[in-house]
């Protein structure tokens, strides 16, 4: 016996107990946790494993537009959701030296949800996987944390993973990784992603909020402009959420010229703040967030399929990263209910949810690398004022620019 094959043989003397589910999601985010409510509603054996133990992270995308909430009512939910605390946001404006531009004007959009919503992903994700308990084939594993694909005659049939009492084995007729850009669920399957790297990194942290600012509603997403930098402010109702955004890998030069001069540039676009930009006390504050962009060739595997940020990772530009991974679930759920049900998952089946939604993935991308190139890359250049892109003042074509990421380059409904 080999080494490799006695690790092995270790490892499964380790295993607590073994369990069997028809679809293991791995990865509780908005793509695996709504594709596990979709499931449950069908009435399909379906467990949810997450790797850590609650739903708060430092950086989570928190915009739901309305291709999302159109979804949400088709589930019955919509009215349900929108009780939870959040931010609608009618337009985007850019403000810059020369006056402000409408970047985007959702008011206008022929739907029941004619805005951003801003809400916490946290908040949005215990709502559904809450919602997803009423089903009692439907089970939520907190810190379950996958160590193997379980693999037989060339297919994919479960994980093991470490959790609660050691580790466990979970087999599986489908195996769904949504487990995000980090995927270690695709880095066991072998899948890599080809990058696409887009000009800039974020700082990401957060300034005091005050009783009135809820007078300061010019400032929602609104995004202001100044020489090599931009920033956006959303209204998280305790804090101000600030995103800061500057050339891809000039962190250092930044950090090297000191806080005080990081603090001093924030006033200059934000001298609303200027009394609370002394909250910022440690670069331990002001995290970086690496923007990266890409996308896995191949979705699946026999028996694995890949969705949300495990198979395309989508640019900050327009927030449209949560939407995209929904309707992944929502189209994932729609080619493969039945043939759960029958408990007869082909390879062709998951190609086939590929196909539906990696044109849509490419389009979007190659939008938002349009956006990056037209704007981000321009705003970013030290040595002249940003100028807002000619297409942002022809109405149809902002208007266009404006469905598109609110919808999607094509809608997704939910069919069962």
């Amino acid at each position: 016996m080999t080494s490799q094959q006695l690790q092995g043989a270790i490892a499964l003397n380790e295993i607590q107990n073994v369990q069997q589910t028809t679809c293991c999601i791995v990865g509780a985010g908005p793509a695996g946790a709504v594709l596990a409510l979709l499931l449950a509603r069908q009435g399909i054996p379906v467990t949810l494993l997450e790797a850590h133990q609650n739903f708060d992270r430092e950086f989570r995308g928190d915009t739901i537009h309305a291709s999302v909430m159109e979804i949400m009512d088709e589930l019955g939910l919509a009215d349900r959701l929108l009780q939870i605390p959040h931010t609608k946001i009618p337009s985007v404006m850019y403000v810059t030296a020369n006056g402000s531009v409408t970047a985007s004007d959702y008011s206008r959009l022929k739907t029941k949800y004619p805005y951003i919503m801003v809400l916490s992903q946290a908040r949005f994700l215990e709502f559904i996987t809450t919602e997803a308990k009423r089903y009692p084939n439907f089970q939520l594993v907190m810190g379950g944390n996958v160590q193997e694909l379980i693999e037989e005659d060339g297919a994919i049939r479960g994980v093991r993973y470490r959790g609660q009492g050691g580790t466990h084995e979970m087999r599986s007729l489908l195996t769904v990784a949504a487990d995000g850009r980090f995927s270690r669920i695709r880095k066991l399957a072998s899948l890599e992603p080809r990058q696409i790297a887009p000009p800039m990194d974020i700082l990401w942290f957060r300034l005091p909020r005050l009783p009135e600012d809820s007078e300061l509603t010019h400032l929602n997403i609104a995004v202001r402009f100044g020489r090599g930098y931009y920033m956006a402010m959303t209204d998280r109702f305790e804090y101000w959420q600030i995103a800061y955004v500057i050339p891809k890998g000039s962190y250092p030069q930044l950090r090297a010229a000191g806080l005080e001069a990081f603090r001093q540039s924030i006033v200059e676009l934000l001298p609303e703040f200027s009394e609370r930009v002394d909250s910022l006390k440690d670069w331990s504050q002001v995290p970086l967030l690496s923007v990266g962009m890409s996308r896995v060739p191949r979705w699946y595997r026999p028996g694995l399929l890949l969705i949300g940020d495990s198979a395309h990772v989508m640019s900050t530009v327009a927030g449209v990263g949560i939407n995209c991974a929904i309707q992944d679930a929502v189209v994932a759920a729609n080619v493969l209910s039945q043939r759960l049900k029958a408990g007869t998952v082909r390879t062709r089946d998951l190609a086939a949810v590929q196909l539906q939604r990696e044109l849509p993935t490419r389009i979007m991308q190659a939008l938002q690398s349009a956006a990056q190139r037209q704007v981000a890359a321009k705003a970013l250049n030290p040595n002249r004022p940003f100028t807002p892109p000619l297409s942002l003042r022809i109405p149809f074509l902002r208007h266009l620019a404006t469905r598109l990421v609110a919808f999607g380059v094509w809608p997704v409904h939910v069919k069962n």
